[in-house]
This record gives C-alpha cells, structure tokens and sequence, in this order.
C-alpha cells in the first residue's frame, strides 16, 4: 500500500550513493530544454493542440515571419539632374567610340606609311643599283681606254727602241698562208724592208715570195698577199684586236686624252 501511495504522489527517487552525498547529474545527461531555437532561424511555426495526441484534428495556425520593412526609394532625380547625366552618358560613349575610331585609324595609317616608305626606299635603292651599275661600266670602260692607250704607248717605244721586231711579225704572216699558195708578196714600210731582207730571206725563199716595199704601211706591221687569199699583219689590224680583247674600240691612231701624255713617246736618246 505504501508503494502504491507513493508511486501515485510520484516518480520514485532513485537511490543514494553509497557513503553518502546527493546524486549528481551526470555531465554528457543534458536537460532537454538546454538548447533554445533562435527566432531568427525559423522560417514558419505552429502551436501546439493538445487535441493531436487523441486523434482529434488539430487546428493548426501557422505562424509567418513578417516581412522585412522596404527601404524608402530614392527621390526621383530633378529633369536638370536626368539632362546632366545624359550628357555625362552620352559623352562617355562618344568618348569610347573616338577612341576606338581612334585607334584604328592610325593602324590604317601606319600600314599606309609603312607601305609608302618601303616603296620609296625600293625606289631608291634600285635607282642606286641602276646608277651603280653605270658607274661600274663607265669605271671598266675608262680602266680599258686607260690600258690600251698605256699599251700603245709602250708598243711604240718598243718598235722605237726595237724595230727588228718586225721580222717576226713577217715571218709568223708568211707561215700562216697555206702551203699550196702561190705568187706570195710581202709588202713592208721602206724603213723595215732592209730589216725583213736579211732576218726573213731564208722564210721568203722557201716559200718564193717577194719582198716589196710599200709606204702606205705602218713600221713594225706587213701585209701579205697571195693567189688564194691575204694575211693582213698591219699594226693597225693587230692593235684593233688586241683592243678588242680588252672591251675598247680604240684604233691605233687615236690620240690619248689630255695629260694622259707619258715618257714612252718621248726619244730615249733625249
């Protein structure tokens, strides 16, 4: 009976320790109201009926957050405000767009500039190319003069110095005709006939040509004649070629240009 009355008063408590003291409350135990649920973090809500538990409906009101206040609009900008912005807007914009037209202008101008200068400079060079190249033909034309007219002058010092040399040159004109010519003449200046008597007698002889004296001819040259064809051996002819291995169409009786005179012309006797 004891038991009964007092498991109607209430819940039994639970027994003392052994030696003593008052039950303590263990530390990981936490009282089931020990965590409250912010306002804030609760979206909607309902109180509780406690007509749910028997089954009844519960007539449940939800409760909603208010809405947050809407902040005050801005005032509306005056028309003088709304012009000034536009105009700032609009020049903002031109702006941009000068820039960029900018921009690509002077791309445009830069290709043109650039083609325009590498054309000039194609120009120039090739006209420097075109006057080089005339320089350089004029510079070997003017070297060739310069060779021959130094040649000949040592060429006529040396027939000067040496006119026996004239023998060699009529035997060399008389050996070059074929064997099978006939009524071969040798016609040489008066001053070099003496000279080609007695150094050439033994080639005239063997070939019967004879020796003629003709003052049409330049000394140190001769000219040969025959049935069958003629050598001509003149100094004037053998001059001609020999300019004209060097590039130069200078005969043997042009003049040298002026102060292009030299002591070869001059007697060395002198």
């Amino acid at each position: 009976m004891t038991r009964s009355s007092d498991n109607r008063n209430g819940p039994t408590r639970p027994a003392p320790p052994p030696g003593g003291g008052t039950p303590t409350a263990s530390p990981k135990q936490g009282s089931p109201y020990g965590r409250f649920i912010p306002r804030e973090e609760l979206s909607s809500f309902a109180a509780w009926n406690p007509n749910a538990l028997s089954g009844g409906e519960a007539h449940v009101q939800p409760v909603h957050r208010p809405e947050p206040p809407e902040p005050p609009k801005p005032p509306r900008p005056s028309p003088a405000e709304e012009l000034a912005e536009q105009v700032r807007v609009a020049r903002l914009a031109g702006y941009q767009d000068g820039y960029r037209d900018g921009l690509v202008a002077l791309e445009g101008f830069k290709q043109s500039y650039s083609s325009q200068v590498t054309a000039q400079l194609g120009a120039v060079t090739q006209a420097y190319m075109q006057q080089l190249d005339a320089l350089q033909q004029e510079m070997a034309r003017s070297l060739a003069v310069s060779a021959t007219h130094l040649a000949r002058q040592m060429v006529r010092s040396e027939l000067t110095q040496r006119p026996e040399l004239v023998v060699a040159v009529a035997q060399e004109a008389v050996d070059t005709l074929l064997l099978s010519a006939r009524h071969i003449t040798l016609r040489v200046h008066p001053d070099d006939l003496a000279l080609v008597a007695q150094g050439a007698a033994d080639v005239l002889a063997a070939r019967g040509a004879r020796l003629l004296s003709d003052a049409s001819m330049t000394r140190g040259g001769c000219l040969v004649e025959s049935d069958i064809g003629a050598i001509d051996a003149s100094l004037e002819s053998r001059w001609r070629r020999a300019a004209a291995l060097l590039g130069c169409d200078e005969g043997w009786a042009s003049e040298p240009p002026a102060g292009a005179a030299s002591t070869l012309d001059e007697d060395p006797a002198a």
